[in-house]
């Protein structure tokens, strides 16, 4: 199994004493309450009211400054104490941040990730055992009666929604300079975007190279979406649509011109391995000698912290519970073998694209 070396000297030898390991096992028992409260934490401004104090405050200077209770403060805090994202002065009794207090007060990423966990999927976790056991995205129902999320993505609540999208673009939008650089070092006439979503890959595109065309395949709905997006900005009459269910396997890749680059970037992970060889086997039935078929993926695996690689097999259970029932965040040897079953080969893997840590698996014809 490939690990790169972080992940490596974590995952193949114990790390925690005996009293560590009791310890996260409970937070593990607690995990949701954990999240909840600090969530709040967040939520009610304390964080930022601690960060934002030299001298840090008291439980009745915190319950004063936001206009909580001072019992809903007290519970707030202590439990923080505990969860480790505050500290106390034992003798002045003030409250200051620590150091994972202020990761969660500033980082973006955690933000993201919280808002994302909290609006699309809390609910919808309850239902996971039923989601493995059944194959099918049961946490789903919560919200309506679609076979995957992705059919009923513009017809959720508008803060689901929001999270949705933070999420998803956060991930993808911070890798965007460096995949254009590697994209467009060949000459790029036509390009296939699979799974453009509301069309920002599209965009970053047109506007990178005056001379492309964009090609959105996607569902129908998507397609709306992505043209009320893209209307009126820099580029927009370069960007065209075709609308596609990719899980009908009758369904082919338009052929209406021949494609440069066809591009997939965060997409196959919302598909499970049958779908997936179903998908490349189809694209390479559109692709020439020339063309390059560009995955860019999170690989869990080639994450150059380990952190990273958390966040992205605990995101692999959200596909379980929620938006298909089959996907998840791949490891990259099973993406490559996949490829290669639908008759590609793995030319190279660019690693360590932007914060997200995403890598382009660049395929060709066999």
């Amino acid at each position: 199994m490939n690990l790169s070396p972080a992940l490596e000297k974590a995952y193949t030898k114990e790390q925690l004493s005996a009293k560590e390991a009791q310890r996260l096992a409970e937070y593990i028992a607690f995990g949701p309450i954990v999240f909840q409260t600090s969530r709040l934490m967040l939520k009610f401004g304390i964080l930022d009211l601690l960060r934002e104090s030299a001298e840090g405050m008291t439980m009745k200077e915190v319950a004063a400054s936001t206009g909580l209770s001072e019992y809903a403060v007290k519970v707030l805090l202590e439990g923080s104490l505990s969860i480790g994202t505050v500290l106390v002065d034992k003798d002045s009794e003030r409250f200051s941040l620590s150091k994972a207090g202020w990761f969660l007060a500033t980082s973006e990423m955690t933000r993201v990730n919280m808002e994302f966990n909290h609006d699309v999927n809390y609910e919808g976790w309850f239902r996971l055992e039923e989601s493995l056991l059944e194959g099918r995205p049961a946490g789903l129902e919560h919200f309506g009666s679609w076979p995957t999320i992705y059919e009923g993505l513009s017809s959720l609540p508008e803060q689901v929604q929001k999270s949705w999208f933070g999420f998803d673009h956060f991930y993808s939008d911070h890798s965007f300079d460096a995949a254009l650089q590697i994209i467009f070092s060949d000459k790029v006439d036509n390009l296939l975007d699979v799974g453009g979503n509301t069309g920002k890959w599209a965009l970053r595109c047109v506007d990178y190279d005056e001379n492309v065309q964009v090609t959105i395949v996607d569902l129908p709905q998507q397609l709306e979406l992505m043209r009320k997006n893209v209307e009126g900005k820099k580029g927009a009459e370069r960007i065209h649509g075709y609308g596609m269910n990719l899980l009908d396997r009758s369904m082919s890749f338009p052929s209406d011109r021949e494609y440069d680059v066809i591009w997939m970037s965060q997409f196959l992970d919302c598909f499970g391995e049958d779908e997936i060889v179903s998908i490349l086997s189809r694209a390479r039935a559109s692709m020439n000698a020339d063309t390059r078929l560009c995955i860019m993926e999170t690989f869990w695996d080639r994450q150059k912290y380990e952190t990273a690689a958390f966040c992205l097999t605990m995101t692999s259970l959200y596909f379980t519970a929620l938006a298909n029932g089959n996907s998840k965040m791949y490891h990259s040897e099973d993406m490559a073998r996949l490829a290669e079953k639908a008759g590609l080969v793995v030319e190279r893997i660019h690693d360590g694209l932007g914060p997200g840590g995403h890598s382009i698996m660049v395929c060709k014809l066999n």
